[in-house]
């Protein structure tokens, strides 16, 4: 399928690195004119210098910290003071790992200004525009345990199924202007996030990294964690015109395998 975004621009959260890099690399790739966001600055000019401009794109970046809600309500305020966006994908870093009994409402209030909040803040902002030019794309980076809660990520869990439930009460009010919302549950993929929560399992459970990783790759059916660039290509076709009827939709993905809902 080719897919083109050529005159379409984009905004994507948590760019600098991992999955949110993926994403942006291909959106960029599929001609779409791609802003960066994250904390990063190093990292993301990093990226921004090797982003494909054969169409022509003007790619940028703007330095936030979600975790920063009132400082990242500036930043991206002003962004939106100056642009639009055709494509929005909302991605930020995962909050701290642990269980229900390790974790206090500090850590949930905290989670929800980083998961929820930024993300709801953010769609607010860009789809004044998606509904004047009755065409848009929001994207949401979830995770399969609002499916099926992992003990160990009791914040992830909370947090990210209200993301995922507010972003169906907003597909079903949008859908008429032309704007798809949907939300993309990651499962196991190859970055920096996954390494780290191996590690503190791996501490737990007496085991390697490397046997917790074995473990992980067994459980899925391709029996290996997925390429981030994988990724990409979901994201990428679900921002396309090719995927003008899907809407409000949770789309699991595992190991770079699409799972049944």
């Amino acid at each position: 399928m080719n897919i083109s975004l050529v005159g379409k621009t984009a905004l994507v959260g948590g760019s600098s690195k991992g999955i949110g890099e993926a994403i942006a690399r291909q959106l960029a790739a599929s001609g779409a004119s791609v802003t960066l966001m994250a904390r990063n600055e190093v990292a993301m000019q990093s990226v921004l210098d090797t982003l494909d401009t054969a169409n022509g794109q003007i790619h940028g970046c703007i330095v936030v910290d979600f975790s920063d809600f009132n400082a990242f309500k500036t930043a991206i305020s002003l962004y939106f003071q100056e642009n639009v966006v055709d494509i929005l994908v909302n991605n930020t870093q995962g909050p701290q790992a642990g269980g229900a009994l390790e974790k206090n409402v500090e850590d949930y209030q905290e989670a929800f200004n980083l998961l929820f909040k930024s993300v709801v803040y953010t769609t607010e902002l860009a789809v004044k525009h998606m509904q004047k030019a009755q065409w848009g794309r929001i994207i949401n980076v979830a995770s399969v345990s609002v499916k099926e809660p992992l003990n160990y990520l009791a914040l992830s869990n909370s947090i990210r199924a209200a993301v995922v439930t507010w972003a169906k009460s907003l597909a079903f009010d949008v859908a008429a202007d032309g704007i798809t919302v949907n939300n993309v549950l990651t499962g196991y993929f190859d970055t920096d996030r996954i390494a780290q929560l191996n590690a503190k399992k791996a501490e737990k459970m007496g085991l390697s990294p490397k046997e917790v990783r074995a473990a992980m790759e067994a459980q899925v059916p391709t029996k290996r964690i997925g390429n981030p660039s994988e990724y990409g290509f979901l994201v990428t076709f679900l921002a396309s015109e090719q995927a003008a009827y899907i809407t409000g939709t949770n789309i699991p993905i595992d190991g770079g395998l699409l799972k049944s809902l």
